[in-house]
């Protein structure tokens, strides 16, 4: 790619359309196609799992026709929205791993329920028995086929994160680095887009909280500052990395977790766990995030601007 063959301007307005285009999209089937609303909820959910399947392919698509590659290859292409096959292990287990450091409080209270069920469970079945176990089992599984039927689940755990990524991460930096912004600069700039195109939440949560404006937009607000916060960790994630996968698997740890547990009453070992696993994260942040670990040869590599050389 050639340094500066997109202009600044250029790929904001780009970047601007594309958020748009994501959220617009989602309103096309009522509002332009005129189709009925969906009979259910579910309905309602898998059509807009279509719709922001056609965002992402669009986002692509334009993206590729703006961005100055030289090479026809398919794995070239590929590369520049990050998704390559090599050191696959790492990118998803060492973004994974640090981000769960952000959670370390979440998952201590959480271990603790569990222990203390299963100790009450133990107790009223009279002992650890085989049909315990059994039961156990049978439950872990209902679960497990409950959660995969749930479309809710897909929306949150899969969809999003593989959309939002795709568009938000995959498409928008390599035009913002391609267009001479600095990797700091891409960091804090590419999240806005990525929290403005959750304004379209502010009407739902405004019928929620009984038309009170103050209220919707107080918690709005929250939801925009802790987009904006992730953002700049996928986004960071995605340049040092090179890997479409590794803010991928952040973004649905995260929606599976919610916000992190920072205290609770009586149970003083979870804000000691939040603290140590917030210090480890940031001990680790840049080390584990070091662009070697994740490219054999970071002096020749198949990268927008080289930005895996570290440069």
């Amino acid at each position: 790619m050639e340094d500066g063959a997109l202009s600044k301007p250029a790929a904001v307005l780009a970047c601007a359309a594309m958020a748009s285009f994501y959220v617009g999209i989602l309103y096309a089937p009522t509002l332009i196609l005129r189709l009925p609303p969906p009979s259910s909820h579910t309905n309602f959910l898998i059509r807009r799992f279509i719709c922001a399947g056609v965002s992402s392919l669009v986002s692509v698509v334009v993206s590729a026709l703006l961005l100055p590659i030289k090479s026809g290859e398919a794995s070239d292409l590929l590369g520049v929205y990050g998704i390559r096959t090599d050191h696959i292990w790492q990118a998803l287990v060492f973004p994974l791993s640090l981000t769960a450091l952000m959670y370390a409080g979440s998952l201590t209270f959480m271990s603790l329920l569990l222990i203390h069920s299963l100790r009450e469970d133990v107790n009223c079945s009279g002992g650890l028995s085989f049909d315990y176990i059994k039961s156990i089992s049978q439950e872990a599984a209902a679960s497990l086929r409950s959660i995969a039927s749930s479309v809710m689940h897909w929306r949150n755990s899969v969809v999003a994160p593989v959309t939002e990524e795709l568009v938000f991460r995959a498409c928008m930096i390599p035009l913002l680095l391609c267009a001479g912004f600095q990797k700091n600069t891409v960091i804090f700039l590419c999240p806005i887009f990525f929290s403005l195109a959750h304004l379209n939440h502010l009407m739902d949560v405004y019928i929620k909280q009984q038309n009170n404006w103050t209220r919707a937009c107080m918690i709005i607000g929250l939801q925009l500052g802790y987009t904006v916060v992730f953002g700049s960790y996928a986004s960071f994630l995605f340049i040092q990395t090179g890997h479409f996968i590794a803010p991928v698997v952040a973004h649905m740890f995260c929606n599976i977790m919610g916000l992190p547990v920072l205290v609770s009453p009586g149970k003083g070992i979870i804000s000691v766990a939040f603290i140590a696993g917030v210090l480890g994260f940031l001990w680790l942040l840049f080390p584990i995030t070091n662009s070697g670990l994740y490219n054999d040869r970071t002096d020749n590599c198949r990268c927008w601007q080289g930005y895996c050389s570290g440069n």
